[in-house]
């Protein structure tokens, strides 16, 4: 999972220059289609301003935690993702129920407030969090956010991560929603990958990492800011790693559980 550097406008900006390196923003690898039935929850950031009209200008994921309440990574909404401040994007959208982005169907919902976590910390990934509240309330289901003690986060637990990002680590950006399934690894294990370099630092606290082994399954450029889920709960977002499914480089999380004061405090419910 690493960010995506934004390219010009319209169907330019679909051949993004990847770092190898750094936050994610991509499709999953490794993974398979799923039917937006079965993940009410996971929507898309886009702007066609930005990123043209092709794949719905989606640029990153986002979790419905709420009725119109929108989690994502803080770094999403960053200049070095959109090419110019958020605040600037006159377009930005949610995209809901939309599980193929070349086609109709689901619904494009403007955002009408957006709270970027001021203590993110673009160096080590830290606090990689934004809540976006939407224009309206949606009926589509949210997910819940497991709470800090819950024992979704345990090491070895099965989970899903969902995106729209590079399907092969070299550009191949998916239009249909897709999953893979990794697991989640110990502190301990991630601490070893990332003890600190230009990549980020992990930080157990407010962070979460998942992979395999071998490789072979991660999120990547495109999925940032979407979910990694755990018996249903809502145990990540999408935030950065080295590579997209590299052997003993796992994906890195926001850690869900941080989520929650801000949820509580700038979400809408």
């Amino acid at each position: 999972m690493r960010p995506s550097v934004p390219a010009a406008f319209g169907a330019l900006a679909l051949i993004l220059a990847v770092p190898t390196s750094s936050a994610a923003d991509g499709v999953v690898i490794g993974g398979k289609p799923v039917r937006p039935s079965s993940t009410p929850w996971a929507v898309a950031l886009a702007s066609h301003q930005r990123f043209g009209t092709q794949r719905s200008g989606q640029f990153c994921g986002g979790v419905l935690v709420g009725r119109a309440t929108v989690v994502t990574a803080a770094h999403c909404l960053g200049q070095e993702v959109l090419g110019l401040p958020w605040k600037e994007v006159r377009d930005l959208r949610v995209v809901v129920g939309r599980d193929n982005l070349t086609g109709g169907g689901g619904r494009e919902i403007k955002v009408a407030n957006v709270w970027v976590n001021p203590r993110y910390n673009s160096w080590t990934n830290e606090g990689d969090m934004a809540v976006l509240t939407l224009q309206e309330r949606v009926p589509n289901r949210p997910i819940r956010i497991a709470d800090e003690d819950d024992s979704a986060y345990r090491p070895g637990s099965a989970a899903t991560v969902y995106g729209w990002g590079d399907t092969t680590g070299e550009g191949s950006y998916a239009s249909q929603l897709r999953s893979a399934r990794v697991n989640v690894l110990r502190d301990s294990v991630c601490a070893r990958a990332y003890p600190g370099s230009a990549d980020g630092t992990y930080k157990a606290a407010s962070m979460l990492c998942a992979g395999e082994p071998k490789g072979g399954r991660d999120a990547c450029q495109g999925d940032s800011g979407g979910p990694l889920v755990v018996h249903g709960r809502l145990v990540g977002l999408v935030s950065w790693g080295t590579g997209c499914g590299q052997a003993a480089s796992p994906g890195v999380y926001t850690r869900a559980s941080a989520l929650l004061p801000a949820v509580h405090e700038h979400g809408a419910g």
